[in-house]
């Protein structure tokens, strides 16, 4: 017979008051003040049985829009991507999803040889030589890199473009107040950072700028010229945030001499599941591999000869360093970087690229079609696979309206950038078809009127 949850009975309950020497449940919380302790009963639904539990759960979850039944045009940040089906099979096998960080070598080769192919294959797409075994989201990652570059280069002032995901700058601004960092948000252009505003900006107190790379509106920022920028002042750190596919495509970060790049595994094998969790990566210099927060895998060789792994460099972690450790990183995301890295090696280094040309053909066919109904897109420079088109009146009334067409809209940006009324970021991925590209476009164009 199968169990979904062991209920606990009033007999249990004594057994295991008995067994703890307390004469009720009320004498185990006595030493809170019964002042700030609750008294009566909680409002809550009577208990149900479990078929009745199921129907009604069964039930709040088909009021739920999934991506199995409507067609996703919204992306900011959490995108509806290809997962091959070999990536569940893997990440559901026992050895890995009950895994714990694998602090003895000798019987988890499996966990620690998943974690150095994922520092491998993101150190390969960022073109930086050190990857870490991963983090919990591409916007703590971030902010860790922040932090880095204050700690390192002793000053206290970061440069921010506001094309940054605006989640991922809340996150920042949250970790900066510990070391009383100064963020300073530089504005964007047309979609592109107000290089002319970094370069007024950026000083010899600048400990960092931050670039993300494509930005938040879809389009490709200009790395080569705010390099040129930052190298103007000695020690100031380039940190980029980026999206892993489009570096199928893309330069890398690397080759246009970033000292750290981060970002979101979402899209390699990690369904969108409202928002999360997922799977940041963080990548650095050589210079810095000693900083960076989180764990490393090492390969190293056994007393016979034979490849093996190791956790090194471990003084930056909890059970070595406690209180003085780099950072909080434990193994909470590692079935997930697991999951990015099957997706990764099944999709293979040509069918990445070729599934990042796919994202950049379809928006632009999109784009197109757009065009074709008069729409206004906004951002007209180079771009991956999210575009902002302007419509005539409030986007969530649009994105309502779509819904009811089978169609999950694009994201409004008047959220997070209220000078943007009327403004939608749409995103067109590699399994967005041609027919629902068109039908999309044609029910965009009769709510406009």
């Amino acid at each position: 017979m199968e169990f979904r949850y062991l209920p606990m009975t009033e007999t249990d309950k004594k057994e295991m008051l008995k067994t703890i020497g307390a004469d009720s449940t009320d004498a185990l919380f006595s030493d809170i003040p019964s002042k700030v302790r609750f008294v009566g009963d909680l409002n809550l639904k009577k208990p149900a049985n479990e078929a009745e539990l199921k129907k009604e759960l069964t039930n709040l979850a088909n009021k739920n829009a999934n991506l199995k039944e409507y067609s996703s045009f919204l992306g900011a940040g959490v995108y509806d991507h290809f997962i091959p089906s070999v990536v569940d099979h893997v990440i559901s096998r026992s050895e890995f999803y009950t895994a714990y960080t694998p602090y003895q070598p000798e019987i988890s080769q499996g966990e620690l040889q998943a974690i150095f192919e994922f520092q491998t294959m993101i150190s390969e797409l960022t073109g930086m030589p050190v990857a870490n075994s991963s983090m919990y989201d591409g916007g703590t990652a971030l902010a860790e890199a922040v932090n880095l570059s204050a700690a390192t280069t002793k000053r206290k002032k970061i440069l921010v473009s506001k094309t940054v995901h605006p989640e991922s700058r809340a996150v920042i601004d949250s970790y900066a107040k510990g070391p009383n960092l100064e963020i300073v948000e530089i504005d964007q252009v047309n979609g592109l950072t107000d290089l002319k505003q970094l370069a007024d900006e950026l000083d010899e107190n600048t400990a960092s700028v931050v670039i993300q790379y494509p930005n938040f509106f879809g389009q490709i920022e200009p790395l080569n010229e705010v390099k040129e920028l930052i190298d103007q002042q000695k020690k100031t750190m380039f940190i980029v945030s980026s999206n892993p596919l489009a570096l199928g495509y893309l330069t890398p970060p690397g080759e246009f001499g970033a000292d750290i790049v981060v970002g979101d595994t979402q899209v390699f094998g990690i369904p969108a599941q409202f928002g999360g969790p997922h799977c940041g990566y963080f990548a650095t210099t050589t210079k810095l591999m000693r900083k960076v927060p989180g764990r490393l895998v090492g390969q190293t060789t056994d007393e016979d000869g034979q490849r093996g792994f190791v956790l090194t460099l471990q003084a930056r972690e909890q059970h070595i360093r406690r209180d003085k450790a780099t950072s909080n990183i434990c193994s909470n995301q590692a079935l997930n970087a697991l999951a990015s890295s099957v997706a990764m090696s099944s999709i293979g280094k040509h069918g990445l690229k070729k599934m990042a040309m796919l994202n950049m053909q379809k928006a632009r066919y999109m784009k197109q079609k757009l065009s074709e109904s008069n729409f206004e897109i906004i951002t007209q420079d180079a771009f991956f696979n999210e575009l902002v088109v302007k419509v005539t009146g409030p986007v969530s009334d649009y994105n309502e309206k779509l819904l009811k067409k089978g169609f999950i809209g694009g994201y409004d940006l008047e959220q997070a950038y209220p000078e943007l009324h009327g403004h939608m970021l749409i995103a067109v991925t590699e399994i967005r078809t041609k027919e629902e590209i068109d039908t999309f476009v044609k029910e965009l164009g009769d709510i406009n009127g």
